[in-house]
């Protein structure tokens, strides 16, 4: 089994900045992508950045240039830095671990991936 911890939400104004982590244990090292999605109330849950083992990395459109995701050089944490927040990015953030090799589509769609964290809510105001 792979635990995932999310950390690193909160509120912010318009413009403001969050570095969310997704801290993993367990079974890790079976995973090979990882990912952030988002969930706002009564929307579905959308994929906004991911990321795998070889460092490649894919971004949703409404997020390119604003999220930026990385891992540390263990693998065992995941990052996701959002700069300039708007409040369309108001959410819940949650990571994810696929044990697959996902190609750029593949890596936003919460289809593929296996385990899932809790989540951190950011919520924004403008």
């Amino acid at each position: 089994q792979v635990r995932l911890v999310e950390s690193g939400g909160g509120s912010v104004q318009s413009g403001g900045s969050l570095r969310l982590s997704c801290a993993s244990s367990g079974d890790s090292y079976v995973t090979n992508s990882l990912g952030w999605f988002r969930q706002a109330p009564g929307k579905e849950r959308e994929g906004v950045a991911g990321i795998r083992r070889d460092g490649r990395t894919s971004y949703a459109d409404s997020v390119k240039g604003r999220f930026t995701i990385s891992q540390d050089n263990t693998g065992n944490t995941l990052y996701l830095q959002i700069d300039s927040l708007q409040p369309d990015d108001t959410a819940m953030y949650c990571c994810a671990a696929s044990r697959s090799h996902l190609s750029a589509w593949g890596l936003l769609q919460k289809a593929y991936f296996d385990y899932w964290g809790q989540g951190t809510q950011v919520t924004v105001s403008s």
